[in-house]
């Protein structure tokens, strides 16, 4: 048995070897390059064979077979793509033409990458003649023929023109045209008589150039004239009378051609036609028949036309209305004339013709015959009737027309009037005033409305016031009114001077309103006057405790009022009352001081103007048993000031004589006394005045007998008093040494008590502080000895 295992499982694992292989390792490429080339070279010849060639460079790993899609783009513009796993593609371009000219690139993708080549560019150099066809060489002037201008080795799109020239001139431009393929074919027709040349030549537009071809070679053309113009003939005659019968015939002749069609017109309306060569139409002629006739031949999409004139003359003149009068208002009567004019009186016979007329297509029958006359004016007979209508109202409104009716020897003729619209009128009533608002303030600009109940628009109002220039108001239309700005009036008397005039009609009187109803149908108000305040009792006499009357008044306006009290210092309003009454009052009861002031009243009414009265003033007197009390109190008083100066000025003289006794017994009974020794004297010299705050006396003075002892306590002040000590020199007999210093002169402080009362009396009452300091100086005595007595009297002391 063979050992070697089959060639199938040899298969398997060697496929399996390769998948682990794979397996071991991950796929990668990258694009290395993308070329692009143009054979034989970039710039060609129309016609020559171009190969574009594209290749890619691409570096892969663990790959076996990549697919790469290519992708030719002409101009930016996709124009073919191919999938393969080869690394290059060809596009072909076999032959190439001059519309292949432009920037090739190739595109590459593989799987999710894609890279692109550099642009090349390919310039084929050249176009084909191109070659015109004609369906027919020889057509008729118009007559419609096919062109066909192609370039078969040329690629589209194209823009194809086509020229005509003649014997001697140069090719003039007759149509063009693009198109998507390589060939055009259009419809032309020359109308131009004779021989002449047509060719063509084509365009090609590149992206930054146009492109333009030789011309095709000419083909000739006989444009042959085509003699289909119709003739006309009318008969009896192109002048003819209404009712008359006319024949026009109207056909083409000496033509081979086939399907030729005639029409008789007129304006706009075809009145006989014919498929062929020739038509008669025949009519009986109407007074409009009048204008021209065109006869037109037809041949394919040729048209030959002529033409005459037909006049049709009238018999007779078409009827006309006339209306009088012009306006017309209810219950008036008015007269329609229906006149005629007769040119051909031969033919029609006046005293056959009969009128008739009509409202809004209904035949009237008037009350009264109908009455005709006749005269004659420009070699023609005037034909009238008349007839006369009552507008009873305004039914008689409508549109009016009359018939004339009459018969010639072979016709019956029936003409109607224009129509002549009629419309009834409703005079105006007589004009109503009334002020807009309804309300009128004397003294104020105001509106005044002028206004007629019935009457047919246009009305014209007119106002008229005394001494002013009248205005004038039109209404034209529904919902419009005539206002009139009116200036003031003082007097409601004066309104009934006013006047409105209104009229509808230049021929009829105007309606009159007069100003009397204006008294009956206006709220007049009139402003409120001045007020006048009055106060009772007058100002002078009143007192406190008293009741004032405070009265406002006024002397003119119309209720109700509206007064009220101010006190100008306050402005604030004490009271306010509204009455139909032109007096009012405001009582204050108990008047006390603090009702003194200026006081005014202010009045209003419903024309809502404020006026205000003068401010007077009045004072409050005091009550008579206050005054008695004031009076008294005030002697009282007085009594008393002259008491206490009498008592002050007996006790400052008492305390004066009495400190000098003092003096004078001190001086000759004291044992003991105060003393200065000279060296207290010397130190009170030489302290300064800040530090002389304590007394440089004893303290303490005592005598031997008690009556004679008169000790006196110097209180301290905030304020130090000061006061000169003379050493005297000692009495030789008794026997004082001198001093050795001679006469000095001390300051000493004189120290108050620092008592209260003391210091408020001091500030307080000057006579009481002067009679202190006459008790001190009398009761100090100095003495500049060890032993010895001495005096010092006031003033010294």
């Amino acid at each position: 048995m063979d050992s070697r295992p089959p060639s199938l499982l040899l298969l398997v694992l060697t496929s399996l070897l390769l998948i682990w292989q794979c397996a071991r390792g991950e796929s990668s490429y990258i694009i290395d390059a993308v070329g692009l080339s143009i054979l034989p070279r970039s710039t060609i010849e129309s016609g020559t064979q171009a190969f574009i060639r594209c290749q890619v460079s691409v570096s892969l790993s663990n790959i076996s077979h990549l697919t790469h899609h290519f992708q030719f783009t002409k101009n930016d513009v996709p124009i073919q793509s191919y999938n393969t796993t080869e690394d290059s593609v060809v596009y072909e371009l076999n032959p190439a033409r001059a519309a292949d000219s432009g920037n090739y690139e190739c595109r590459v993708t593989v799987k999710d990458k894609s890279k692109s080549s550099i642009i090349q560019k390919l310039r084929v150099t050249g176009l084909q003649t191109p070659i015109l066809r004609l369906s027919n060489v020889s057509p008729y002037e118009s007559e419609e023929f096919t062109a066909i201008c192609s370039a078969p080795e040329e690629k589209g799109p194209l823009k194809v023109t086509f020229y005509q020239r003649f014997m001697s001139g140069e090719p003039e431009r007759v149509k063009q045209l693009e198109t998507a393929g390589n060939y055009s074919e259009v419809t032309l027709k020359l109308r131009h008589i004779g021989n002449c040349f047509l060719s063509c030549d084509y365009e090609i537009n590149l992206i930054s150039v146009s492109i333009r071809s030789q011309r095709s070679d000419e083909i000739e053309m006989i444009v042959k004239v085509l003699n289909i113009k119709p003739v006309m003939n009318v008969l009896p005659s192109q002048t003819v009378y209404e009712g008359d019968v006319v024949e026009v015939i109207c056909k083409v002749v000496d033509i081979p051609l086939r399907n030729i069609e005639v029409f008789l017109t007129k304006g706009r309306k075809v009145l006989n036609t014919s498929p062929t060569t020739a038509l008669s139409h025949l009519m009986t002629t109407q007074e409009g028949d009048s204008g021209e006739f065109v006869c037109k031949a037809e041949w394919g999409n040729v048209q030959k036309e002529n033409y005459v004139t037909i006049t049709v003359k009238e018999l007779f003149s078409k009827p006309r209305l006339t209306v009088y009068p012009t306006e017309i208002f209810e219950g008036d009567r008015f007269k329609l004339t229906c006149s005629v004019s007769i040119y051909v009186p031969e033919r029609i016979n006046n005293e056959t013709m009969t009128f008739s007329f009509y409202k809004d297509n209904i035949k009237l029958i008037p009350k009264n015959e109908t009455y005709k006359y006749s005269f004659n004016k420009d070699n023609a007979i005037i034909t009238n009737a008349e007839a006369y209508i009552t507008a009873v109202n305004l039914q008689k409104s409508g549109n009016y027309t009359c018939k004339a009716q009459t018969s010639s020897l072979i016709h019956n003729f029936v003409k109607e009037s224009q129509k002549h619209v009629i419309k009834v009128k409703v005079p105006v009533s007589k004009p109503v005033m009334s002020v807009v608002g309804g309300t009128l303030f004397l003294g104020k600009d105001f509106q005044l409305l002028c206004h007629s109940k019935r009457g047919t628009l246009p009305i014209w109002y007119t106002l008229h016031i005394p001494n002013t220039v009248p205005e004038r108001r039109v209404v034209t239309k529904t919902g419009e009114q005539a206002i009139f700005s009116v200036p003031a009036v003082l007097k409601s008397s004066d309104l009934s001077n006013f006047q409105c005039h209104a009229t509808n009609s230049q021929h009829k009187p105007f309606m009159i309103g007069l100003g009397q109803q204006l008294l009956l149908s206006t709220n007049i108000i009139e402003p409120v006057s001045n007020p006048v305040l009055t106060i009772t009792p007058s100002a002078e006499e009143i007192s406190e405790g008293q009741s004032v009357s405070l009265i406002c008044s006024v002397q003119s306006g119309s209720p109700p009022f509206n007064f009220t009290w101010y006190k100008a210092e306050t402005k604030i309003a004490l009271a306010s009352v509204s009455t139909n009454k032109r007096e009012e009052s405001f009582r204050i009861h108990n008047v006390r001081g603090e009702h003194t002031g200026r006081y005014y009243c202010m009045t209003t009414n419903p024309a809502k103007e404020t006026k205000f009265s003068p401010k007077i003033p009045f004072g409050v007197k005091l009550a008579g048993w206050k005054k008695g009390l004031i009076a008294a109190f005030c002697i009282i008083l007085i009594l008393a000031l002259i008491i206490v100066i009498a008592f002050k000025t007996r006790l400052l003289r008492f305390k004066r004589k009495r400190a000098a006794k003092l003096s004078v017994k001190s001086a000759s009974t004291k044992t003991e006394r105060l003393s200065l020794t000279q060296a207290e004297v010397n130190e009170a010299a030489n302290v300064t005045p800040g530090m002389m705050g304590k007394s440089v006396w004893s303290e303490h003075v005592s005598g031997s007998d008690s009556d004679d002892q008169n000790s006196v306590n110097i209180p301290e002040k905030s304020e130090p008093r000061y006061t000169e000590v003379q050493i005297r020199e000692a009495d030789p007999s008794r026997g004082v040494p001198e001093p050795a210093d001679g006469v000095s002169v001390v300051y000493a402080q004189l120290n108050h008590d620092n008592d209260r009362h003391s210091d408020q009396s001091n500030h307080g009452d000057h006579s009481a502080d002067g009679d202190h300091i006459a008790k001190t100086d009398n009761s100090v005595s100095i003495d500049t000895g060890d032993q010895g007595e001495g005096t010092c009297d006031p003033p010294d002391c």
